[in-house]
């Protein structure tokens, strides 16, 4: 059963603790374009600029992540992850207390923030394979993408309560609070200095254009896509956010969640990802037939079953893949892929919303986005590794230092 799988799990020294760990340093990424789409509006005026602000912060994130998390394996997580950290929470106390700066004074530090985002998510998914055997790496996958929901689910809502009700100066320090809590917690956790990314030999961006890497940063950019244009949708359908739109998310999220939770022991053979895929287009397709809120809780309680599996396939194609002084950047390339997608996603959901005068143009774009990820996972489906019955860690490194 999955949950004594996942209980077996957790027993393995160490795992607990990174999942924690790093849940915890991640927390602020559902906080902060929150966070600095109310202050930057409460500042200004204005939520053009407040766009602008986030856009400049997303930039620099999907320029930064593959950089930074090659890094790691140049001068070890522990410093890269430090100095990030430092600079990115430095960042957030700019933006809270330089309330004179002009509208670029404001840009930069979005930009400066998105940049410095500290690799937490490539650094925890590159040690998860040097904490447990292959055959556990699947449901840790499938749990790691599981729990990253409550992310989603909770630090919003936490958010937004604190800058609406307390003062935006107040959500910004949360945010930067978090990041030191969270990141110093997983900074100082010993998995994190027991294992030693070797540098890669190749050239900057080479893993990048392996099948399966390529595979997980396209579907990534598809499948985020298709999650944004939900969101897009939801806020639009029930009046710019109420309560219904937080529940309707939320029911979304829960979806995914309890979806990745179920899947941790199911096999992964070449065509896992397209039977997840098809969960997610048949539940995003069915959302157009009607607006009614509970028509949409139940179609996007269906579609979110797919997401983490999918997502869970994503990790686990991308660590059996490459060798181990590559995984770090592999993993920051497809993180670059799903901010891209999720920005892609949001403007055509917009711009169909527009275009149709109705909110079923967002999904109609979430629709689209999941059916070609379901498409180029059948057509390429020769790419996938097979990972059933076989070593699902990373190839080889005689450089590596595996845990004791």
């Amino acid at each position: 059963m999955a949950g004594s799988g996942y209980k077996e799990l957790l027993r393995v020294p160490g795992v607990g603790r990174i999942i924690a760990a790093q849940l915890t340093a991640r927390f602020p990424n559902g906080m902060a374009s929150l966070a600095i789409l109310l202050h930057v509006q409460h500042a200004t005026g204005s939520y053009g600029a407040a766009g602008l602000v986030l856009a400049a912060s997303s930039i620099g994130q999907a320029v930064s992540g593959p950089v930074t998390s090659r890094w790691m394996g140049r001068w070890g997580m522990r410093p890269v992850l430090t100095l990030t950290l430092s600079i990115c929470v430095l960042s957030f106390l700019g933006l809270a207390f330089f309330s004179f700066l002009p509208l670029a004074g404001y840009v930069v530090l979005g930009l400066i923030a998105g940049l410095s985002t500290p690799p937490i998510q490539s650094a925890a998914r590159t040690i998860y394979p040097k904490l447990v055997n292959s055959s556990q790496l699947t449901p840790l996958f499938s749990l790691d993408a599981s729990l990253q929901e409550i992310i989603w689910i909770v630090a919003p809502v936490v958010i937004t309560i604190v800058s609406t009700q307390v003062g935006t100066v107040q959500g910004l320090l949360l945010v930067a609070a978090v990041l030191v809590g969270g990141g110093a917690w997983f900074i100082l956790s010993p998995e994190v200095g027991r294992v030693r990314i070797p540098r890669s030999r190749r050239g900057f961006g080479a893993v990048v254009l392996k099948p399966p890497v390529m595979l997980a940063t396209v579907i990534g950019f598809l499948l985020i896509g298709a999650c944004a244009a939900v969101e897009v949708g939801v806020v639009k359908t029930f009046d710019h956010g109420g309560l219904e739109a937080g529940l309707v998310l939320a029911v979304f999220s829960v979806g995914s969640l309890v979806g990745g939770l179920a899947s941790g022991r199911v096999p992964m053979g070449p065509w896992a990802m397209a039977r997840r895929l098809t969960i997610v287009t048949v539940g995003l397709a069915l959302t157009m037939l009607s607006l009614n809120v509970f028509w949409l809780g139940g179609t996007l309680l269906a579609a979110g079953i797919g997401i983490a599996p999918a997502l869970a396939v994503l990790f686990a194609i991308t660590s059996a893949s490459v060798k181990f002084s590559e995984t770090a950047e592999a993993f920051g390339w497809a993180g670059t892929g799903q901010l891209i997608g999720a920005a892609a996603g949001s403007a055509i959901a917009g711009f169909l919303i527009d275009s149709m005068h109705s909110p079923t143009g967002a999904y109609l774009a979430a629709t689209c986005f999941a059916a070609a990820a379901l498409v180029v996972s059948v057509v390429f489906v020769r790419f996938f590794p097979d990972l059933r019955g076989r070593d699902a860690a990373p190839m080889p490194d005689t450089e590596a230092v595996p845990l004791p």
